[in-house]
């Protein structure tokens, strides 16, 4: 079996997407015979059929099914060349491709980038705030350049360099008993409906581990997927969370939402990430600059990367 070149997957593409001989000639621009020809010449060069023909009809087979799946991959591929190549033919001096986690990018992120284009005025910015499954697929995949996340990650190609340090505050309706307290024990939270996140996420492991440690168990009534859906939940006076200093820092202080600290809180260590294997560019290693001189501005600890074992994963 022979492989394909590129114009008889853009040819079984367009006929993919059309659905016809026809649609497929108007979108690339050729006529119905020379569709008809490529096309066949294709399944001969493969070795099975891509399409059923009934009554002058087109239905793909099962095996064109799963072949345009790893076709689409292609051309996402292309469509981000095609994107760079746009981008240097309007003569920008670079791009800066940014994903983070949901609480620090909703806090100092977007402060980071306007003070950063200060700087690099010229330099084209996209930032999107993922999972971290996502925020991994993204840097591996080439589509990021650095991410931003606010608890740890693991991945052998993928380097973690230590950011800054906050901790983990609890949160609640400013109508809950609790207010008048100025800080909690662990004890203190245990006594109370929690809105908790799924086993699944970072989240949830740390909290579970910090609490199973010391033999306590909290009243979870409601899980979430992140400390913004908590504070979101806290706001209806449904429970107490907790959640890490970053993502308070970005709400309004107009919400009718409390923040208290926690005795003996775990430590969270903020991180930089990008692929092991290739240095960052001049324009990533600027932005990391602006953004350890923001969050020190902002009051958060800085931590240098000789001394990330301090932190608490």
């Amino acid at each position: 079996m022979a492989s394909l070149n590129l114009r008889q997957i853009e040819v079984f593409r367009a006929v993919m997407t059309t659905g016809t001989i026809a649609g497929a000639s108007q979108l690339l621009f050729v006529s119905q015979p020379a569709v008809s020809r490529l096309l066949a010449h294709t399944e001969q060069r493969i070795g099975f059929p891509l399409f059923q023909r009934i009554k002058g009809r087109l239905f793909a087979t099962p095996e064109a099914k799963k072949l345009f799946h790893a076709v689409e991959h292609v051309y996402e591929s292309v469509q981000r060349v095609n994107h760079l190549a746009k981008d240097l033919a309007l003569n920008r001096t670079g791009i800066l491709n940014l994903v983070s986690s949901p609480s620090v990018g909703q806090s100092v992120i977007p402060q980071a980038v306007a003070n950063f284009r200060e700087v690099h005025p010229d330099c084209k910015v996209t930032f999107a705030c993922h999972s971290y499954e996502h925020i991994q697929k993204l840097l591996l995949s080439h589509q990021a350049d650095l991410g931003i996340i606010s608890l740890p990650l693991e991945h052998p190609n993928l380097e973690i360099t230590p950011l800054c340090l906050n901790r983990l505050v609890c949160i609640m309706h400013d109508s809950h008993p609790l207010a008048a307290r100025d800080s909690l024990s662990l004890d203190d939270l245990c006594a109370w409906p929690m809105i908790g996140y799924g086993a699944e996420t970072p989240m949830g492991r740390l909290i579970a581990g910090h609490v199973e440690s010391r033999g306590r168990q909290l009243s979870t009534v409601v899980e979430v997927g992140s400390p913004q859906n908590a504070g979101s939940m806290v706001e209806t006076g449904m429970g107490i969370a907790l959640v890490d200093e970053f993502s308070v820092r970005s709400w309004s202080k107009a919400r009718p939402i409390l923040v208290r600290p926690i005795d003996d809180a775990p430590i969270l260590q903020a991180n930089l990430v990008h692929l092991r294997y290739e240095p960052p560019a001049q324009l990533t290693r600027s932005f990391i600059q602006v953004l350890r001189d923001l969050l020190v501005d902002h009051g958060f600890e800085a931590v240098e990367e000789e001394a990330a074992e301090v932190a608490i994963a």
